[in-house]
C-alpha cells in the first residue's frame, strides 16, 4: 500500500481544478491502509471493481435534496447498490474518509452513522438498515456564513476522521458518513444531502451489540430547523439534525482532538 501522505499529496494536487464541483468519497484510511471508494465511473468497467463503497449513481457528484429524504436514495445515495467488498478494521481503530473535493461555499453538517447488516452486507436490504449516530458535528463560530466543521474538512486535505468504538461487538456493517451542505438551506427544498455508505467487517474483543437505530429515511424533514436554515444571517446557534448521538457508546477525552468532537451526548 502507498503511505498515507502520497494519497494526500495527490489529492491536494488537483484541488485547483475541482473547487467548484461537489464530492464523494475516494479512498477510505483503516488500520493505516488505503482502500479506494466508489467512483460512479467505475459502473462502465467490466467487471465492476470489487469495492466496499456502496455502488451510487452518482456521475455528476450529485446530492440528495429534501423531497427525496423519505426516499430510498436518502440512506446511500442515488439508486445506490451494495459495496462487493468490505473493508476490515479493529474495534477501536481510526477511520478517515478523503473526499475527492469540497467547495468551501458548501458549509453544513457532517454525520457518521453505523448498522449492522447481519451475515452479509453485499446482499442487505438497504430499507432495512437500523442506523445509530456515532459521531456529528456542525457549526463552530461566527455566522453569515461562519466557520463551519467542512472547513476543516477542507483544511485537513478533504479529510473527515472518526474512531469504530472500541466495545464494539464484532461484525458486519455498514458506516453511513454523510455532509449536509446549506449554502441554499434558506429555502424548503434546498439543502443537499451527499451520503456516502462503506461495508465494513469489524473485529476485536467488543461485546456491546448495536440496538434500536433508525432507519435513513426518518433521519430528516424538510421542516427541520437543521435543514432549512438561512446560512447568510446572523444566526446565533445551529440545531443538528437527525438522531441523536447514541448513548451506547463513550469516546475517551484523550480522542477529543478538534472542536466537531467537543458535542453533547444526550
Amino acid at each position: 500500500m502507498a503511505p498515507f501522505s502520497a494519497y494526500l499529496l495527490a489529492l491536494g494536487s488537483a484541488l485547483p481544478a475541482l473547487v467548484s464541483a461537489h464530492g464523494h468519497v475516494q479512498g477510505i484510511i483503516a488500520d493505516g491502509k488505503w482502500y479506494t471508494g466508489w467512483n460512479a465511473e467505475m459502473k462502465y468497467q467490466n467487471p465492476i471493481p470489487l469495492t466496499a463503497g456502496w455502488q451510487a449513481d452518482n456521475l455528476d457528484n450529485g446530492f440528495i435534496s429534501p423531497d427525496s429524504f423519505a426516499k430510498p436514495d436518502i440512506v446511500c445515495h442515488k439508486s445506490a447498490k451494495n459495496g462487493n467488498s468490505y473493508i476490515p478494521a479493529k474495534a477501536g481503530s481510526k477511520i478517515t474518509f478523503l473526499w475527492n473535493t469540497w467547495p468551501v461555499s458548501h458549509k453544513g453538517p457532517v454525520f457518521d452513522y453505523i448498522a449492522s447488516c447481519g451475515s452479509d452486507c453485499t446482499t442487505v436490504d438497504k430499507s432495512t438498515l437500523r442506523f445509530t449516530k456515532l459521531d456529528e458535528g456542525a457549526w463552530l463560530s461566527g455566522n453569515d456564513p461562519g466557520t463551519w466543521v467542512t472547513d476543516n474538512l477542507i483544511k485537513g486535505n478533504m479529510s473527515w476522521s472518526m474512531t469504530i468504538p472500541s466495545t464494539l461487538a464484532p461484525g458486519k456493517y455498514v458506516i453511513r458518513h454523510e455532509i449536509i451542505a446549506l449554502h441554499a438551506a434558506s429555502s424548503s427544498n434546498g439543502a443537499q444531502a451527499y451520503p456516502q455508505c462503506i461495508n465494513f467487517d469489524i473485529s476485536g474483543d467488543g461485546t456491546t451489540a448495536l440496538s434500536g437505530g433508525t432507519v435513513a429515511t426518518s433521519f430528516y424533514k424538510a421542516s427541520d430547523p437543521g435543514i432549512t436554515f438561512n446560512l447568510y444571517s446572523k444566526f446565533t446557534g445551529y440545531t443538528i439534525p437527525g438522531p441523536s448521538l447514541s448513548k451506547l457508546f463513550r469516546r475517551n477525552s484523550e480522542e477529543r482532538r478538534h472542536p466537531r468532537d467537543f458535542v453533547t451526548e444526550e
